[in-house]
């Protein structure tokens, strides 16, 4: 039983990662009941217990108002669900609520391996009957937890009527959400920006400056907005939060997992070195082979995220792949090229 009666969420999160974990944290800081759902039971008790979630989100106060769950099928009563999973485990967890039939926000950012697939296309296959939203920008968890202000997309399947369904639901004075009806757009971003923040995080590791971080994210927005746009994705949605927006953000800080990945890879740290001993999933480590066999499929040029793929396959090391690409053949810079 989720709630005391009379105080039962209508909002839940499936997934007490640091995200999952900062959004509960924000939608009950108004007061309204936040149903949480981990795997552990070991976290549910500490989190229920103790207010805390000192494995993932270290250092917040979690609110009252909160109850974690590991009973899934629980959640399934709920209509709004936040599905905040690691995105390589979307599928499999989902396939435990195959009728669910509320809205669904997905709030992991990948690309599933193996299948090829947008998060959306998995979920829409794991639970048919569902209302499929996305939630993308940028973001990142302990500032959410902590109530500062933040800015989303909000690209709703349904259109601008689950988007009033929804708004209400996730907007908070300090958490905005845009509304867009492009879904692909705002996956795309964000799978994307978590490979290229790995690529960032080497410039950082191998001490080449601030003018090359600089060159490397309008590069890779450039990639970006050319696999986009071959996906269906419309530029503008490329262009805003879920895209450059969040890009920015996660190529700029060692908050980012992503980021911090690349960083262990600069400084000189092995691929396996680097993906091992971390309680956090670096989702760009997962996304960046899938993403550039997609690529090669549609024949988009994408050599950073190439480069990304040979860093994280450990197939050379940082400062040969950063000489690679410097080498490249000299051209004219195109919009889109």
């Amino acid at each position: 039983m989720i709630g005391a009666p009379g105080t039962a969420p209508a909002i839940g999160v499936i997934g007490a990662g640091a995200w999952g974990t900062a959004l509960a944290q924000m939608l009950a800081s108004d007061g309204r009941p936040v149903a949480l759902w981990a795997r552990e039971e070991s976290l549910v008790a500490t989190i229920n217990h103790e207010r805390r979630n000192p494995t993932y989100l270290p250092g917040a106060e979690l609110a009252e108002t909160i109850t974690a769950t590991t009973d899934l099928a629980t959640m399934a009563t709920l209509p709004v669900l936040l599905w905040v999973t690691p995105a390589q485990f979307l599928g499999q967890v989902l396939s435990g609520l195959p009728d669910y039939a509320g809205d669904l926000v997905l709030c992991a950012k990948g690309i599933e391996a193996g299948s090829g697939r947008l998060m959306a296309e998995v979920a829409h296959a794991a639970a048919p009957a569902a209302h499929v939203a996305v939630l993308s920008g940028p973001t990142f968890a302990h500032e959410v937890a902590a109530g500062l202000p933040t800015a989303v997309t909000l690209a709703c399947s349904g259109g601008e009527t689950q988007w009033q369904r929804l708004a209400p639901a996730v907007a908070r004075p300090t958490f905005r959400p845009y509304y867009s009806a492009d879904v692909i757009g705002a996956e795309i971003g964000g799978a994307v920006k978590n490979v290229l923040a790995i690529a960032c995080g080497v410039v950082d590791g191998l001490g080449l400056g601030q003018n090359a971080r600089a060159a490397l994210i309008s590069r890779g927005f450039a990639e970006m907005q050319r696999f986009g746009l071959a996906m269906g994705a419309q530029a503008e949605t490329l262009a805003g939060l879920s895209g450059l927006g969040d890009l920015v953000l996660t190529c700029s800080s060692a908050s980012s997992r992503n980021f911090s990945l690349g960083k262990a890879l600069g400084e000189g740290q092995s691929a396996s070195e680097a993906l091992s001993g971390r309680n956090t999933v670096a989702e760009g480590a997962y996304t960046a082979p899938v993403l550039a066999d997609l690529a090669r499929q549609k024949e988009i040029a994408m050599p950073l995220v190439d480069a990304v793929v040979t860093l994280v396959r450990g197939q050379a090391p940082a400062r040969d792949v950063v000489a690679s690409l410097l080498a490249r053949p000299l051209r004219a810079e195109r919009p889109l090229g």
